[in-house]
């Protein structure tokens, strides 16, 4: 008996999400079909003019929007902000900087700025708890 490995492919909207695009913007051939992991590689090695024209200016799915922005993808619904969005329209509302915008940029720098404060806390628990495991291996030496 021989075995043979079988293609994995993924739904367009999988491979949309890994690709950072808006699936109802990609060509309806790569929406109807279904992509493989080495046509997926390809794209992100190569990527092809519409997946280049459509990471530059969009239109833009909502986690990437958020990153552009600076916010977390609750903050745009918050704001308001539910469908996709050009690189355009992401450039104007930096430059409006509506109200809604700053708060929640502001809530995401302290966000990051606790999730840094949680991090270090755990890397000095860590290096204590090195310490004392070596102290222990020492002493029984």
């Amino acid at each position: 008996m021989t075995s043979h490995q079988s293609t994995q492919t993924m739904k367009p909207a999988t491979a949309a999400k890994k690709l950072g695009v808006y699936l109802e913007a990609t060509p309806a051939e790569f929406r109807e079909g279904v992509v493989s992991r080495d046509e997926l590689n390809a794209l992100q090695s190569d990527p092809p003019q519409w997946l280049r024209e459509l990471r530059r200016n969009g239109p833009h799915p909502r986690p990437v929007v958020a990153e552009k922005l600076g916010v977390s993808i609750s903050g745009l619904a918050r704001g308001g902000v539910t469908e996709p969005l050009t690189t355009e329209q992401i450039e104007a509302l930096k430059q409006e900087a509506p109200e809604w915008l700053r708060k929640e940029r502001a809530t995401q720098a302290e966000v990051r700025k606790e999730g840094a404060r949680v991090k270090e806390k755990q890397r000095e628990e860590r290096a204590r708890r090195e310490q004392r495991d070596a102290a222990t291996r020492r002493s029984r030496d």
